[in-house]
C-alpha cells in the first residue's frame, strides 16, 4: 500500500472511532432499565382490562414519539416512512411484551417502518426518548431502517423479504441450541411477502417444522399505491400452499384478540407448526361507523364532505391500517383502498407542512383517563432490567479441536493426486462429531459432491436442513442459524461456487447491513463454503465454473474473519480446523479436481492435522532468491515445479502458498523488501485484463506493489468468454495456467 493510501485509510479508521464515540448504544455490554411490561406467553392465557389497557397506552406514547421525531425530521426538509411505522406499533408491542432475548425473540421483515420500532424502544424505555426525536436517521444509533438498539431485533433490515429465512434460521438454531419452548415472531408487509426469497423462506419453515409466526400487517398499500393496483393477490392461499398455517383475526387493533392468537401461534410453534397471523380487516362498514368507533366523528365527517363522499358509504377497513391514529393520512389511506376520492397512500409518510401540536392533540394520539392511570402505574412498578451482550469478536474461540481429536485422522500422503475436498470431509465430520449439539448443517442437496455428507450424518434432524435447490434462501437460513445464541457454532452451508456468485449471493450481502453492539459490521457466525472454485470443475463446461471466486470474497473481506483458498486436501483440512476454532464470518473456496498433495523439499507432507492454519507457507524456498511465485489456491504445485525449473536455469526463485487472506498486516510489503527482482501471482481465477482493469489476488497484490518499484506479473483467467469443455489441466493449458507461463511471467520481470 503506498503512503497515500496508508494515510487515507487511517483517516477512514479515524471518521470510524469518531462515529462509535459519538454512539451511546453500543459497546460491549449494555444494560437497560425499562417498564416492567412483560407477558409470559405460555403462562398467560388472556389479557386482563388492565393489561389490555396499559399495552394501549404505551402504543399511544409510542405513536407520540414517531410524530415528534418526523417533526424533527422535518426541520431539515426530511421525510421517512411515517405511515407504515405508524401501523407496525401495536402488534410489535405485544411482540416485545412476549420476547425474552433468549428463547423468544422477534424480528421486522418490513423494516423501512422503522420509526415504529424506533418509538416502542423509547417508550419502553430501552432508548432515551430524546434520542429518537431529534436523532432518527441522523446518527449512527438511530438509522433509517432497523437496526440494533437495546430491546430490539438482532436482524437489521434492509431489502425486503429476506427477514423471513433469516428468521426462520434463527428460529431453527434456537430450537437445536435451547430446546423447547423457542419462538421467533417475525412482522411483514403487503410488499415483501411474495419476493422469492420470502416464499422459499415459508418453505423452509414449514419443510424443517420451524417454531415461528409471521405477523401480516395488511393495510393494503404498497410502496406506490394500493395492492389492486400494484398486485392484487392474496396472500393467504399461496402461503398455506407452502405449509404455514394461517390464522385469520379481524384486526390487529384489538389487543385481546391479537393475544389469543398468539397464544394459539405459539402453541402451535411448541408442535413444529408455523403459523401467520392474518389480520383480515371488516367490509361493508360505514364510514360513520368506524368513526363511532375510534371516536372520530368530527374528523371523519368533515374529511369526507370535502372529497363528496356520503358518511355512511360502506367501506373495508384494513385489518392493518396504514398511518395509525394519524387521522387525516389514516383516512386518505382507508379511501385510497376504498377507490375513493381523496385517497392517498403514505408509505412515505412525513410531518412536512404539518403542526405537530395538531396531530398529536387528535383524539387517536390522546390518553384517556384510564390509559393515564395505567401508564403512571406501570412507571412507578420496579423497572425491569435487561442486559444485552454483544456477540464474540471475531476469532475469539469456536469450536476447537485438540490434538486428542486428531489422533486417528488420516489424510492423503504426498505422491497421491486426490481432490481437496478430502480434507473437507474429514474436517467438518470430525468437528460434527465433537459439537454434534453445536453443529448446523444446510443442505442443497449437494452434499455428497461438496463433501459435507459425513458430517451431516454425525447430527441429528434438528441441525441439519436439506433446502433441495433454494440456494439462495439456504445462505439466509444459515445467517439466521448463526444468531440464535452468543454461543459457540458451527453453522454452514455448502454449494457450488458458481452458485454464490449469482442466486446465493443474497447471504452475503446481509453481512453488509447487520451491526453488532460495537458497531462494526463484523460478519457473522457462519461459514459459506464454496466448492468447486475456479475452472477446476471437470468436465462441465462454463455453466458450472466460478470464475470470480477470488474478487466475490474479496468483496467481503471486511465483513469476514478469514477466506481460505487451500491448495490440496491436507490444507483444506487445516482451513476447516481453523474456521470451526473461531468465531465470526468465513468464505471457503475448494477445488473439484484432483491435485497433488504437496510436499515439502524433503518429501514430507507440507501441512500435518496437528499444525496450525497459517495465511503463507514457504513452499519452495532458494538461497539467494530475489524472486518470488506466490500462488493461491489449486495451481499451487505449479509454482513449486516452475521455481525448482527456473532456479536450476540460474534464475532462483521462492514458491509461497498463500493459505487464505486477509494476509498478516504489512505482509506485501515485506515481500516487495525481500523479493526486489519482482513477484508473480498464479491463481484459478479470472484476473481481467487491461480492458476491465485487474482483479483476483493478483488486483489485490499488484494494488500493494504500486509505488514500490517491485516489478510484478499474473498468471490467470484473462479472457472467461470461451474454453474447451475437457478435464481441468485442458482448460488450465487453454487459459495459460501452466508452469510455462508461470517460468516466462518470472523470466519477464
Amino acid at each position: 500500500m503506498t503512503a497515500h493510501s496508508s494515510t487515507f485509510a487511517s483517516a477512514q479508521h479515524a471518521r470510524n472511532d469518531q462515529l462509535l464515540s459519538q454512539a451511546r448504544y453500543l459497546g460491549r455490554e449494555v444494560t437497560s432499565e425499562v417498564l416492567p411490561l412483560q407477558l409470559d406467553i405460555a403462562a398467560v392465557e388472556s389479557l386482563t382490562d388492565d393489561q389490555a389497557a396499559t399495552l394501549q397506552a404505551v402504543e399511544i406514547d409510542a405513536a407520540r414519539i414517531a410524530i415528534q421525531s418526523l417533526a424533527s425530521l422535518a426541520t431539515i426538509g426530511e421525510l421517512d416512512h411515517l405511515g407504515g411505522g405508524l401501523d407496525l406499533i401495536p402488534a410489535l408491542n405485544l411482540s416485545l411484551a412476549v420476547s425474552d432475548y433468549r428463547k423468544i425473540e422477534y424480528t421486522i421483515e418490513n423494516a423501512h417502518c422503522s420509526i415504529g420500532y424506533y418509538g416502542l424502544l423509547a417508550a419502553h424505555g430501552f432508548v432515551d426518548r430524546k434520542d429518537v426525536i431529534q436523532g432518527f436517521r441522523r446518527g449512527l444509533d438511530i438509522a433509517g431502517h432497523v437496526s440494533w438498539l437495546p430491546g430490539g431485533t438482532q436482524l437489521n433490515g434492509g431489502r425486503l423479504g429476506v427477514m423471513i429465512p433469516v428468521a426462520v434460521g434463527q428460529a431453527l438454531g434456537k430450537r437445536g441450541m435451547l430446546g423447547d419452548g423457542c419462538w421467533v415472531i417475525t412482522h411483514c408487509g403487503d410488499a415483501g411477502w411474495i419476493s422469492g426469497q420470502a416464499l422459499n423462506g415459508f418453505n423452509a419453515a414449514d419443510l424443517h417444522g420451524a417454531p415461528c409466526t409471521f405477523v401480516m400487517h395488511r393495510n393494503g398499500i404498497q410502496l406506490s399505491g394500493s395492492n389492486r393496483q400494484i398486485m392484487d393477490k392474496d396472500p393467504r392461499p399461496i402461503i398455506a400452499s407452502l405449509g404455514i398455517e394461517i390464522l385469520e383475526i379481524e384486526t390487529v387493533n384489538d389487543v385481546q384478540a391479537l393475544y389469543a392468537a398468539y397464544r394459539e401461534a405459539y402453541a402451535l410453534a411448541g408442535k413444529g407448526r408455523p403459523s401467520m397471523i392474518y389480520p383480515t380487516g371488516r367490509t361493508g362498514v360505514a364510514l360513520s361507523q368506524f368513526a363511532a368507533d375510534h371516536g372520530i366523528e368530527q374528523e371523519t365527517q368533515a374529511f369526507a364532505a370535502r372529497h363528496g363522499v356520503p358518511f355512511d358509504t360502506p367501506v373495508w377497513i384494513p385489518g392493518s391500517l396504514m398511518s395509525y391514529r394519524d387521522i387525516e393520512p389514516m383516512l386518505e389511506c382507508i379511501f385510497l383502498v376504498n377507490q375513493l376520492p381523496g385517497g392517498a397512500g403514505h408509505h412515505d409518510g412525513h410531518m412536512k407542512g404539518r403542526q405537530e401540536e395538531e396531530v398529536l392533540g387528535n383524539p387517536m394520539m390522546s390518553f384517556s383517563d384510564r390509559h393515564q392511570a395505567v401508564l403512571e402505574a406501570l412507571r412507578r412498578a420496579p423497572v425491569r432490567t435487561v442486559t444485552t451482550l454483544a456477540r464474540p469478536e471475531p476469532g475469539s474461540e469456536n469450536l476447537p479441536l485438540d490434538d486428542p481429536d486428531l489422533k486417528d485422522v488420516a489424510l492423503p500422503e504426498p505422491g497421491k493426486a486426490v481432490s481437496p475436498r478430502a480434507g473437507v470431509q474429514a474436517g467438518y465430520a470430525l468437528v460434527a462429531k465433537k459439537y454434534p449439539r453445536q453443529t448446523f448443517i444446510v443442505s442443497c442437496d449437494l452434499d455428497p459432491s461438496t463433501k459435507l455428507d459425513k458430517a451431516k450424518a454425525l447430527v441429528d434432524d434438528q441441525h441439519r436442513f436439506e433446502l433441495s435447490i433454494e440456494e439462495q434462501v439456504a445462505t439466509m437460513v444459515a445467517d439466521g442459524l448463526a444468531m440464535a445464541t452468543h454461543e459457540p457454532q458451527l453453522n454452514v452451508f455448502s454449494t457450488f461456487s458458481a452458485f454464490f456468485e449469482g442466486i446465493a449471493r443474497e447471504g452475503l450481502e446481509l453481512w453488509r447491513y447487520q451491526r453488532n453492539l460495537n458497531g462494526v459490521n463484523e460478519g457473522l457466525n457462519v461459514t459459506l463454503h464454496m466448492s468447486h472454485v475456479g475452472a477446476c470443475t471437470g468436465r462441465d463446461h462454463f455453466s458450472g465454473w466460478s470464475l470470480d471466486w477470488v474478487t466475490l470474497a474479496l468483496g467481503y473481506l471486511p465483513y469476514l474473519h478469514r477466506f481460505y483458498a487451500p491448495a490440496d486436501a491436507r490444507a483444506a483440512f487445516l482451513a476447516v480446523k481453523d474456521l470451526a476454532a473461531h468465531y465470526g464470518g468465513h468464505l471457503i473456496g475448494i477445488p473439484r479436481d484432483n491435485l497433488p498433495v504437496l510436499a515439502g523439499a524433503d518429501g514430507s507432507p507440507l501441512w500435518n492435522p496437528g499444525d496450525a492454519w497459517e495465511a503463507v507457507t514457504p513452499y519452495r524456498t532458494h538461497e539467494g532468491a530475489k524472486k518470488a511465485i506466490l500462488a493461491l489456491g489449486a495451481p499451487a504445485y505449479l509454482a513449486g515445479e516452475a521455481a525448482e525449473e527456473l532456479t536450476a536455469a540460474g534464475d532462483p526463485t521462492d514458491a509461497l502458498v498463500v493459505n487464505g487472506l486477509p494476509l498478516p498486516g504489512g505482509q506485501i510489503g515485506r515481500w516487495a523488501e525481500q523479493y526486489p527482482g519482482g513477484l508473480v501471482t498464479i491463481e484459478d481465477g479470472l484476473i481481467g485484463c487491461d480492458r476491465s482493469g485487474l482483479r483476483g489476488f493478483a488486483g489485490l497484490v499488484a494494488g500493494n506493489l504500486h509505488g514500490t518499484g517491485v516489478p510484478f506479473g499474473a498468471v490467470g483467467i484473462v479472457d472467461p468468454r470461451i474454453a474447451p469443455s475437457e478435464g481441468h489441466l485442458e482448460v488450465w493449458e487453454h487459459f495459460g495456467i501452466t508452469k510455462a507461463a508461470l517460468v516466462e511471467a518470472v523470466r519477464g520481470l
